[in-house]
């Protein structure tokens, strides 16, 4: 028998496995397809039953969703405060975590520690909220931001990933004449974007889905988030929120359409996103191991 022949055992096992994972696909699939079927269907067919495919169909829901004012000022908000709020928490991590990968500095343990210890101790909702307002940062787009900045978990994989650097790389800088600033952003930088798109992408999606907070610091409807916007039609459901000119413009869309094209449009932005940088999130999530 040859050495790589698979047994009956092994042939079973890969039977199995991939059978396992056919139907994980299709579990995880099917209501991203449903809901996309669904928004490319006609208001007028009655949803009756569960269609593979649209059985008329229509664009009139993504017309009524992307013209509606709200959701599209949802949605510049939500673009603005992925971008800031991602660039500023990234520019924030790596510096936290550049300084405690660094065996030279004092009391490098203890401060590491006070790291962790926020990850399984909170303020809270009601302080959090009493410190935004104290501070002045109500309805804006620093309250979105800033509260959230830095990520304790992201703080550590980070660190551990900088620790894996060889330290020789730093020294023979230094005697170039180099300072930790230009060591950082010349040399550490250009080498760790693997762990940098990956927390990029963590605090991108982060940022994208949140909505409880901008639901309780921002008061003036202009500034709110595509996802409170979303949350109020899918709760409410009523197409009164998407201000219908005509009753005869609403017999092609109905509220159920409407909230299957709202969630598809908020929801294909990030999955454009994942495939250009999902081949970091491997080595990212193998660096989460604690060291030193």
């Amino acid at each position: 028998m040859h050495k790589n022949q698979k047994t009956t055992g092994d042939k079973i096992f890969d039977i199995f496995n991939i059978l396992g994972f056919i139907i994980i696909c299709a579990v995880t699939l099917y209501p991203f397809y449903y809901l996309l079927t669904l928004s490319l269907t006609s208001g007028d067919v009655p949803l009756t039953q569960l269609y593979l495919i649209p059985p008329k169909f229509s664009l009139e829901s993504y017309y009524k969703v992307l013209t509606n004012p709200d959701i599209g000022s949802g949605f510049i908000n939500t673009i603005i405060r992925t971008l800031l709020g991602t660039a500023i928490s990234v520019f924030c991590v790596i510096c936290t975590a550049y300084p405690l990968s660094k065996r030279y500095l004092v009391h490098r343990n203890i401060f590491t520690s006070f790291v962790v210890i926020t990850m399984f101790v909170s303020g809270g909702t009601i302080p959090s909220y009493l410190l935004v307002k104290n501070i002045g940062l109500m309805d804006s787009i620093w309250a979105l931001v800033l509260p959230t900045a830095i990520s304790a978990y992201n703080v550590i994989i980070t660190r551990n990933f900088f620790m894996g650097i060889p330290e020789s790389l730093e020294e023979s800088a230094k005697i170039d004449g180099a300072n930790d600033i230009t060591i950082l952003f010349l040399i550490i930088i250009p080498i760790s974007l693997p762990i940098i798109a990956t927390i990029t992408l963590w605090v991108a999606v982060a940022h994208w889905n949140a909505w409880f907070d901008s639901l309780i610091y921002i008061t003036t409807s202009s500034k709110q988030v595509l996802q409170v916007i979303m949350r109020r039609i899918v709760l409410e459901g009523t197409q009164d929120m998407m201000n219908p000119d005509a009753l005869e413009e609403a017999m092609h869309v109905n509220t159920e359409t409407m909230k299957a094209a709202t969630v598809m449009v908020t929801t294909i932005p990030i999955l454009v996103v994942y495939p250009f940088i999902q081949k970091y999130f491997v080595k990212g999530v193998m660096v989460g191991s604690l060291k030193g």
